[in-house]
């Protein structure tokens, strides 16, 4: 089985903070992916830095 590792993303902006989306990235394997408590997910990506933007555009879309 492959290691899970939930990894915080970078906090809300005051504007953003409400939108009661709670992103986190998960590591499986050599692969990341952005996910949230809505229900929302992002593609698997190699980069974490890029998993994390998508987490935080994520957080920021209305």
């Amino acid at each position: 089985m492959h290691d899970r590792h939930v990894e915080e993303v970078p906090p809300a902006t005051p504007a953003t903070a409400s939108t009661g989306h709670d992103p986190v990235t998960v590591e499986r394997g050599s692969f990341c992916t952005a996910r949230c408590s809505c229900g929302w997910s992002g593609p698997a990506r190699r980069s974490r830095d890029r998993a994390r933007t998508d987490a935080a555009e994520h957080r920021a879309a209305p």
